[in-house]
């Protein structure tokens, strides 16, 4: 019998501020509608100096681990995705081992290829765990990351910061991994980079999304492949994209998702052995339903509208999202995801939803992480991010949460939990 491996349980820390989208629009002279309607975006989480893609990522693990009361002398593996590190040779993996006092029989390494090292990470533990070499034993995946592009650029509206953490196993409670079922496209390309040194990140937008989109189809047209020579999809009188319940998507903002969705269902529409649209223009019409995007994908957008881009996170705080809010709906069904990383590479893969999903959502309590945020004026916003990276203000953390309390030396030293 085929062992099932996948996700059993995440969890999900943000920082403890945020801005309204709408707020930061009118501080910048903007309608409200170029963020909210073209960009999809609702609030955008704000993080001080000692709210680092460290102290994020032991505060997601930390808080899986309290929530699904897991039994952390049979983790093997602890992977940490992330684009946004503090140290070019100490991974943050290392970190989180050492501040949730993890055993030392592990092993830990950190995962980059931009916003799909999460996704890197994943497919490393599951296909560790499903080879047999993990020997019954979980692994541990983190992605964490913030964005930032700076006041008064172009990117601001889209900056954001977060981390998502996953336990994998061989009780895929949340979602059980078509394991082997992929599709990946890859390619050299200058979308999006942040060189050594910088801490803001450069981009040029529209050839970004340009290059997302044509890795996008090269990585689902693959999954298609396969998928149709293990049965799992065929060309009937639903599209291939269609006879999947529900596909999530990488969101370095949400009206990416719509762009996306659209994509993938132009390339069932150009290569259907039923010709369908006459013209490329009516297919280009047809790939815009409004009807498939509300049934597929919409749902998956609520924690991503309300804290922003997440880089490696964004698509499993989709996929925290899309099980919030139907998890009991979407038990048994097959689900698609399209990662995605500048530079760049995409994957899409599948999975079936855990009949348990409901329950372990329940437990991850996404509304009261987002309920203690506290909502901060343009000016508070513009304070802390002209503040230095290294010198954090000395603020407590909550109650099971990490903050960076100093870096001396180089050292950094974290208090909490």
């Amino acid at each position: 019998m085929k062992k099932r491996v996948g996700i059993e349980a995440l969890a999900v820390a943000v920082p403890r501020r945020y801005v309204d989208i709408e707020d930061l629009a009118r501080a910048r002279g903007v309608d409200p509608a170029k963020f909210t309607a073209g960009l999809g975006a609702k609030e955008m989480a704000v993080n001080d100096p000692g709210e680092d893609s460290v102290s994020l990522a032991a505060t997601a693990a930390a808080r899986l681990i309290q929530q699904q009361s897991v039994d952390t002398s049979k983790i093997g593996m602890l992977v940490v995705g992330t684009e946004t590190g503090v140290d070019h040779s100490k991974p943050i993996a290392s970190h989180v081992h050492g501040l949730l006092k993890l055993p030392r029989s592990m092993r830990t390494f950190d995962s980059q290829h931009a916003c799909y090292g999460g996704t890197a990470g994943l497919m490393a533990a599951v296909e560790w765990i499903a080879s047999g070499a993990g020997a019954g034993r979980t692994a541990l995946v983190v992605c964490t990351d913030i964005a930032r592009y700076g006041l008064k650029t172009a990117g601001e509206p889209t900056q954001g910061g977060g981390a998502v953490a996953l336990l994998v196993s061989e009780t895929p409670d949340l979602l059980a991994m078509d394991v082997g079922l992929n599709g990946v496209c890859t390619s050299d390309v200058y979308d999006f980079w942040r060189p050594v040194g910088r801490r803001e990140a450069l981009v040029d937008g529209h050839y970004s999304i340009t290059c997302y989109l044509d890795a996008m189809a090269g990585a689902y047209r693959g999954w298609r492949q396969r998928a149709m020579e293990q049965g799992l999809v065929r060309w009937d009188s639903k599209l291939p994209s269609e006879q999947l319940s529900r596909i999530l998507y990488h969101v370095p903002f949400c009206k990416m998702a719509r762009k996306a969705h659209a994509q993938v269902r132009l390339c069932d529409l150009e290569d259907a052995t039923d010709p369908g649209p006459a013209t490329p223009e009516a297919r280009d019409e047809a790939a815009k339903s409004q009807a498939s995007y509300d049934a597929q994908v919409a749902k998956s957008l609520g924690l991503n509208a309300r804290v922003g881009n997440v880089y490696t996170a964004s698509l499993y705080l989709a996929l925290a999202g899309q099980l919030h809010a139907e998890g009991a709906a979407l038990a048994n069904q097959r689900i698609g995801l399209l990662s995605y990383g500048s530079g760049c590479c995409a994957e899409f893969y599948s999975g079936v939803v855990g009949e348990k999903a409901a329950e372990r959502m329940a437990r991850a309590d996404l509304d009261s992480v987002l309920a203690k945020r506290e909502r901060v004026s343009v000016e508070e916003y513009e304070r802390l991010m002209n503040l230095p990276y290294d010198a954090p203000e000395a603020i407590a953390p909550e109650p099971g949460t990490f903050r960076l309390a100093e870096i001396v030396e180089h050292r950094r030293k974290y208090a909490g939990a």
